[in-house]
Parts: structure tokens; C-alpha cells; sequence
């Protein structure tokens, strides 16, 4: 239980963090962090992004944190600087609760 809610507290933190640096206090939720954790990836950071180029930088992050978790491995970076992973293990059918709770626990590694 204590870890429990010191992995509660480290998002909390993370969250109250990231949303006065990058949405001026407002709270941020688990997408838009996966958002810029895609662009710090990229190290495209002053620049507009295509709904298209949205939705890569997301899957670019999802990779990026699960990749310690063993299921996608970093692969090269292409032309334009985006990096590209190739997928090691699928990931196991997960309720959409537990897809957040993984996502939470990656992040939070992500940034220890």
C-alpha cells in the first residue's frame, strides 16, 4: 500500500510539474503528456505540428516508454529526424484501466 501511493504521489508530482511548465497551471491529462514526451523524443521543440505529425509523436512516446518494458526496441531515425521502433513482443489485451495504469508507471520511469 505505501508504494502504491508513493507511485500516486511521483505522478502527481509529474503532472503538477509538466502542466506549470506547459499549459500555465492547467492540469494536463495522460494524452497531452504522452504528447510531450513525443516531442522531447523528436527534439523538435519550437515548432507547429500537423494532426498527422500529432498522432506520430504520440505512438513515438508510447514506443519510447515501453521500451523498457521489452516490447519495442528502438530502430533507427529517419531523414527527418524521426526516431522509428520495431515491435519486439506485443502487448498483452489490457482493460483500458490497466492501459493506464501502465502508461502511468512507464511515465513515471520515463522521468525517474
Amino acid at each position: 500500500m505505501k508504494q502504491e501511493l508513493t507511485r500516486k504521489q511521483q505522478w502527481e508530482d509529474i503532472v503538477r510539474k509538466l502542466s506549470s511548465q506547459f499549459a500555465g497551471g492547467e492540469t494536463l491529462d495522460l494524452d497531452a503528456i504522452i504528447f510531450l514526451i513525443g516531442v522531447q523524443e523528436l527534439g523538435q521543440i519550437h515548432r507547429e505540428f500537423k494532426k498527422d505529425e500529432k498522432i506520430n509523436l504520440m505512438h513515438i512516446a508510447i514506443c519510447r516508454l515501453l521500451e523498457p518494458y521489452g516490447y519495442y526496441a528502438f530502430d533507427y531515425i529517419d531523414e527527418q529526424g524521426w526516431p522509428h521502433y520495431k515491435v519486439k513482443d506485443e502487448l498483452p489485451p489490457l482493460k483500458a484501466g490497466e492501459q493506464t495504469v501502465l502508461m502511468k508507471e512507464a511515465i513515471i520511469q520515463y522521468f525517474s
